[in-house]
């Protein structure tokens, strides 16, 4: 409940305010496990707030019908079209104001060696660039096992963990390449293990005494303590 008081401080009255969940911003780029990106969207929509980017090649691996209707799906061509004047909001501005975390899943090894190095060239990465890095960004990389194990991987994953972020590892299963006898290391974590990792984070971030409870539920104040944190 809050309280509103006239000018002079006498007179009171209170409103309901509801609180909100968490604002997650799901990102996909050019992977084919892209196919798993409505699973992702729904999964983190039972509990979050989405909005979605996709980068021009991760397109070819999305249905965008299989994605929520609630769920903006925002591109590159978002990213130009929205501009027309001097004062006009900038859109990789404005998700990342709006954004209480980033999740990418499936960050391509072409995005990892972008976001290291501080390339922003089309929308994802250029919210990534701006981001403020005292809210979570998650990362679930998705690539041959060869660029995997590549060293050049390993020195981009270590450039992006000094800024924070997080790595969700990716799994050794059958590769959609056919590489490696069918079989290594690099196929994108499952969306419920991706939702999960997010989830436990989120609930590391509650005071111990609110930890437990349902972060699928949206009555009560549920989300405030997490979200005080996140900002």
């Amino acid at each position: 409940m809050a309280q509103e008081k006239s000018a002079d401080g006498t007179s009171m009255r209170e409103e309901n305010v509801q609180p909100r969940k968490p604002r997650v911003l799901l990102a996909a780029s050019g992977s084919v496990a892209a196919i798993k990106f409505g699973n992702l969207c729904h999964g983190f929509r039972q509990w979050a707030e989405v909005k979605a980017v996709a980068t021009k090649s991760s397109l070819k691996f999305i249905d965008k019908a299989s994605l929520p209707r609630d769920v903006i799906l925002y591109t590159d061509e978002d990213e130009w079209s929205s501009w027309k004047k001097l004062g006009d909001e900038i859109l990789h501005i404005e998700l990342r104001k709006w954004a209480d975390m980033i999740v990418i899943a499936p960050l391509s090894a072409h995005t990892l060696g972008k976001i290291a190095d501080g390339l922003c060239d089309n929308l994802l990465t250029c919210v990534v660039r701006a981001w403020d890095y005292e809210k979570p960004l998650f990362v679930a990389p998705a690539m041959n096992t060869s660029m995997w194990k590549n060293p050049f991987t390993q020195h981009h994953l270590a450039s992006i963990h000094k800024l924070g972020v997080q790595l969700i590892p990716p799994i050794a299963k059958i590769l959609a390449c056919g590489d490696f006898r069918n079989f290594g290391d690099g196929s994108m974590a499952e969306p419920s293990v991706i939702c999960s990792t997010v989830v436990l984070h989120l609930e590391s971030l509650r005071p111990v005494e609110d930890r437990g409870n349902s972060l699928s539920k949206t009555d009560g104040d549920l989300f405030e303590s997490v979200l005080h944190n996140l900002h």
